[in-house]
């Protein structure tokens, strides 16, 4: 089955070392509604540059995939609603009651979604993390999707080969957030687990994460329209 692209939005992941990298190529982008900021960049820019994103009117997905104890999680996620934030990650390893308390702070304004297995992983490689013979990523993404989705997560981070899936067993209305997002021209990077944008879309991911892509090149705002266009994503 062929779900609707027409909801699928394209964030940008601002894997860059500073925020003066940040607004420049910002200036560029007029069409994008999204931003993704991630751990180096928070660390290194504060909450300034958050605060300085939602006021020109960006939709900003902090990706700090939080991990602690649930009162820890459930102060980084108010705190995070506070500033403006509209989506956030935790890891559902941390617990359905590390979940909940998540997604109480959470609310109604800021969509948290869990965080399964990473993209970087292969079968093999999970499978020694978790210290297991071996491991089907395909049904380890599902287990751990479930005990999110019961926890009151708004969705789910997946990679492009667990999105359909995921879409026919949790239902229509989920968010699936999608990063590993290429062209067919890209190089992977240290990503193992990807797919064009199109596909994502057509499997039913509602948003897709891609950075190095846009980032690296020579025109990021053609590549980035040529990736909405495959997609056929929401720009405005």
């Amino acid at each position: 089955m062929i779900w609707s692209v027409t909801v699928s939005e394209l964030i940008l992941a601002l894997d860059v070392p500073r925020a003066g990298d940040v607004l420049p190529l910002l200036d560029r982008l007029p069409e994008l509604r999204w931003v993704k900021i991630s751990p180096v960049l928070v660390t290194r820019e504060g909450p300034g540059l958050i605060r300085t994103l939602v006021d020109r009117g960006l939709n900003v997905f902090l990706d700090l995939k939080w991990y602690d104890i649930p009162n820890t999680v459930a102060g980084a996620v108010t705190a995070a609603r506070e500033l403006g934030v509209s989506m956030a990650t935790v890891h559902i390893v941390g617990g359905t009651a590390m979940l909940e308390a998540a997604a109480v702070a959470a609310g109604t304004e800021l969509a948290l979604v869990g965080v399964t297995v990473l993209t970087s992983y292969d079968a093999v490689g999970y499978a020694r993390a978790v210290g297991r013979s071996r491991v089907n990523l395909q049904q380890e993404v599902e287990r751990q999707a479930r005990i999110g989705v019961l926890a009151g997560l708004r969705g789910i981070v997946c990679s492009p080969q667990e999105v359909s899936v995921l879409r026919r067993r949790l239902g229509p209305d989920l968010y699936l957030v999608v990063p590993g997002i290429r062209r067919r021209s890209d190089p992977l990077g240290d990503q193992v687990r990807v797919a064009t944008a199109k596909d994502a879309a057509n499997n039913g991911a509602t948003h897709l994460v891609v950075g190095r892509p846009v980032l690296q090149a020579e025109d990021p705002a053609a590549v980035l329209e040529e990736l909405m266009k495959e997609a056929r994503c929401v720009a405005s």
